[in-house]
């Protein structure tokens, strides 16, 4: 075979081979990758409440704002704050008789003010449903200090104290957590400031430059707060689920035997 025919076989190869690769990277071109769906991230707008492993299936909110979905630390904190509050933990059915003669009492109140209904957990965490006063001077099932209890209509010296009234200090609750939903746009926001003071909280976000609360950096007892209050909320809802047996519960009938024991 002459060169000029071996050059012109070699050529007509090559131009095969050129032609099978274009043909080939057209095909790949066309097609849409898939991958694998874990390689997908995908966050909505409209974010839902995250779900610790070990409670798949239950839906934790407060006041229907949302925590970040799939965030270990949030997770991490919301079971360590429910697991504080189990019976093992507390050993008491106080909060739970409690929150049944006075939840009554607060949850029309705020209804009427248009404050989330999940607000009348605020007192158990804050107080416990007691009266005492705080070393600060705080008093009350709210905690008012005097000067934020006059400043929303209650009388506070002179032998007379309504931060110990319950219908009165619900009240001056809910116009201040009205006024601080109005600051912040968000009840979450609302609640933090109403244990941090709306000035702290507000100079906190202006650092950060960040208004989720499920991500921003807080002192101790702020940034463990809502968590404390989803808890008190899961804790007071299911009660029997985490060991609570001898309690009262405005949710249900009272138990056989309490009816009978008193």
């Amino acid at each position: 075979m002459s060169k000029i025919e071996m050059t012109k076989k070699h050529l007509i190869t090559c131009s095969v081979i050129v032609v099978l690769v274009i043909i080939s990277s057209l095909n790949i071109f066309s097609t849409t990758p898939v991958f694998p769906a874990k390689h997908i991230a995908y966050t909505p707008s409209n974010l839902l409440f995250s779900k610790p492993a070990d409670d798949a299936g239950e839906a934790f909110s407060f006041a229907n704002e949302a925590l970040p979905v799939n965030d270990k630390k949030v997770d991490f904190k919301l079971k360590k704050s429910i697991a504080k509050h189990r019976y093992k933990t507390v050993q008491s059915n106080v909060l739970h008789a409690k929150a049944d003669k006075m939840f009554p009492i607060i949850e029309p109140i705020l209804k009427a003010y248009g404050i989330p209904e999940d607000f009348k957990f605020v007192p158990l965490v804050e107080s416990g449903l007691c009266e005492g006063t705080s070393p600060k001077g705080a008093r009350g099932v709210w905690q008012f200090m005097p000067g934020t209890a006059r400043s929303y209509g209650l009388k506070v010296g002179h032998g007379k104290d309504e931060r110990l009234n319950l219908r009165k200090s619900t009240i001056a609750a809910c116009k201040y957590i009205k006024e601080l939903y109005g600051e912040f746009n968000s009840w979450t926001l609302a609640a933090a400031a109403y244990n941090n003071g709306s000035i702290k909280l507000e100079r906190a976000i202006n650092k950060q430059n960040e208004d989720n609360y499920f991500r921003m950096t807080l002192n101790r007892e702020t940034g463990s707060y809502v968590y404390k209050l989803i808890a008190m909320k899961e804790i007071i809802n299911n009660p029997a689920k985490y060991g609570y047996k001898n309690f009262y519960s405005y949710l249900q009938k009272p138990l056989p035997f309490l009816v009978a024991y008193n």
